[in-house]
């Protein structure tokens, strides 16, 4: 049985074609959640997943969920949805309410966004490296998502839905919003069935590993966190 590397919070992280194949893409385990681990894990393909009892594990699977903004599948019922309701799209109103939230769903989902995870994205907020979408109904929150940026990638962690398709709405304002600011990645992790409806495709991690490189040499064309409205303009 292959030993899996333990890791300080000053370690660098083994190769990502190293990681297992059972489970897909256990890596490492140990570390900490400071903003400098978890900018390092990302810029590599690497993030953390792990639940309560368990030591901090870190992991790139292979194949690697994606979405391209020409790949998504954004469905009549839900243009027509968006025109009769006209949800609110916001970015960056309410990070930790968002976590929060995601945190949340309901026990057949599950979480894996401890206590300390918490905390940790919170904290990369601040920094501004981390960010949430917003969906609204009459000025209550209904849905929404968080993720990282770093250049021109954005990397997806959990969204959350009160309502009927309002993380579906967070999802499709974020990849148009996003690919007019030019970014070149936008990581979904692991693949689902909610994701590859709306047009999630998934990667041989060579492949992701050279997209990713080429997204964090490219600069994204804003300078802040904000959602056009116009591009709901037309749905």
């Amino acid at each position: 049985m292959t030993a899996l590397p333990w890791l300080e919070p000053s370690s660098q992280f083994p190769p990502i074609h190293t990681a297992l194949d059972e489970p897909n893409g256990l890596l490492a385990a140990g570390g900490d959640l400071s903003p400098e681990m978890l900018l390092r894990a990302y810029r590599h393909g690497i993030f953390p997943w792990y639940s309560d009892g368990q030591p901090i594990l870190w992991w790139s699977p292979n194949p690697r969920c994606v979405i391209h903004r020409d790949h998504l599948h954004i469905s009549r019922s839900l243009r027509k949805h968006q025109r009769r309701h006209a949800w609110q799209v916001t970015f960056d109103q309410c990070f930790e309410e968002v976590v929060t939230a995601c945190a949340q769903r309901g026990p057949e989902e599950g979480t894996w966004i401890t206590p300390e995870m918490h905390s940790a994205y919170c904290a990369l907020h601040r920094l501004g490296h981390a960010h949430s979408i917003e969906v609204w109904d009459a000025g209550r929150l209904v849905g929404g998502l968080y993720g990282i940026a770093i250049q021109s990638c954005f990397f997806g962690e959990s969204m959350f839905s009160t309502a009927s398709n309002a993380s579906k709405i967070a999802f499709w304002a974020l990849c148009e919003q996003l690919y007019r600011w030019h970014y070149s990645l936008i990581d979904c992790q692991i693949e689902n069935p909610h994701l590859m409806r709306l047009g999630a495709q998934n990667l041989p991690r060579e492949e992701f590993s050279t997209l990713l490189q080429t997204g964090l040499n490219k600069t994204p064309a804003h300078n802040e966190w904000k959602f056009d409205p116009d591009l709901f303009s037309d749905v």
